[in-house]
């Protein structure tokens, strides 16, 4: 949970002795840098969440990649091979398709389960607004 110094008040005497306008004052300038404080957590918070997220979608296009490559040079390499130790063309290359096809899968699943361990949400943002909240309900009291 992110903490934040907020500004002293403007006027060098004592809080008791202020008047009732200065106090509002200082409240509504101490909310307003609140408020652009927890806007940029907000947005940090969403930037590290979205290049967590943006792996993940590179892990599951390199899965593809890598399936795709397998099955150009896979297929046809092993199925030439079964072919010559005497296995039926058709069966060679369905065998071969399917191995290279489950290891591609294999990857492009890690990588959307990656996506769904992800959350988008900025949690730590709405824990201090429902803090801040608090504050200010405080202050007004």
């Amino acid at each position: 949970m992110a903490t934040y110094d907020m500004p002293a008040p403007t006027s060098g005497t004592d809080p008791l002795q202020r008047s009732l306008g200065e106090l509002f004052s200082d409240l509504t300038r101490e909310t307003a840098t609140l408020i652009r404080q927890e806007v940029a957590l907000a947005r940090a918070e969403i930037s590290q969440k979205a290049a967590r997220m943006g792996r993940d979608v590179g892990m599951i296009a390199a899965g593809g990649a890598v399936a795709y490559a397998g099955l150009i040079v896979l297929l046809f390499g092993v199925a030439l091979g079964l072919i010559a130790l005497g296995m039926a063309p058709w069966a060679a290359y369905l065998l071969v398709g399917l191995v290279v096809g489950l290891i591609g899968g294999l990857i492009a699943w890690q990588g959307m389960s990656g996506l769904k361990h992800s959350d988008p949400v900025p949690r730590e943002t709405i824990d201090t607004l429902k803090e801040d909240a608090r504050w200010a309900k405080e202050q007004t009291r």
